[in-house]
């Protein structure tokens, strides 16, 4: 029994849930007043360093949810077991909590590899995945904010292969797509929060994403929403130290040398 049953479908709600959580999530994030105090970046670095208004990001944001939105029509009516009376038997709560962890280690593993792709590839990096770089200061409404085809490759079809590979239904797949959705935002969010619990509990956190950002570190710290696991077994894992800034806020440091 879940709180949208008798409202609206599973499928309905696997298609819009992501993106309602997306603009209340970074909205919540884009809303809070300055926090100077918790800012891995600089105001100013930030109005210095990003090469984008926040209109033009919002709508490169809006363009992919509208494919993500289209696919994953496309993949709910392919997929769909519903019986006759249009019910679809759901899974036990432990085969649920399974194919949501296997759905974090598929994504994972296929973002890892084509986001590493798309830095290696002179040309995709060029043309697509520096778009995203445009935003050398992450920030939580931008988290999304990618080339069209980079939004369909990486982000859209890493979940549907997620989706697929873990058997989930429609109705798991809302929460593990919401799921994904809040921790890409908060990997983009820009502040270090105490008592943030994807800090307390993920390794690939803002900190570590932020790495990324950084123009020596664009060559680490690939691994993205979940863990770090593929960056440390293939050597692309950079830690990093936080440093307090005397004017506010902290530094995500690289900790060991960049080799060319």
């Amino acid at each position: 029994m879940v709180f949208w049953e008798g409202y609206v479908s599973d499928e309905v709600m696997g298609i819009f849930a992501p993106i309602v959580v997306y603009w209340l999530y970074g909205g919540f994030y884009q809303l809070l007043p300055p926090l100077d105090g918790y800012r891995l970046h600089t105001r100013k670095e930030e109005e210095e360093k990003n090469l984008l208004s926040l209109s033009k990001v919002v709508k490169g944001v809006l363009l992919q949810q509208l494919l993500q939105a289209a696919v994953a029509h496309a993949l709910f009516l392919l997929t769909s077991t519903a019986d006759e009376s249009g019910i679809t038997i759901q899974p036990s709560i432990p085969i649920q909590i399974v194919q949501i962890i296997i759905g974090m280690f598929v994504m994972d593993t296929w973002q890892y590899f084509m986001h590493r792709y798309m830095h290696q590839n002179k040309f995709l990096y060029r043309h697509v995945h520096s778009q995203h770089h445009r935003l050398v200061v992450p920030y939580a409404i931008g988290a999304l904010y990618n080339h069209p085809l980079e939004g369909l490759l990486l982000d859209t079809i890493g979940g549907a292969i997620a989706f697929l590979t873990s058997g989930m239904t429609a109705r798991t797949s809302v929460f593990f797509f919401c799921f994904a959705t809040v921790k890409t935002v908060d990997d983009h969010c820009g502040l270090w929060l105490p008592g943030n619990i994807f800090h307390i509990f993920f390794q690939n956190n803002t900190a570590y994403h932020d790495i990324h950002h950084q123009l020596p570190g664009t060559k680490y710290n690939y691994s993205q929403p979940f863990f770090s696991i593929w960056d440390k077994i293939l050597g692309t894992h950079m830690p990093y130290t936080l440093v307090k800034r005397p004017e506010g806020g902290f530094e995500a440091r690289l900790v060991k040398e960049v080799k060319d």
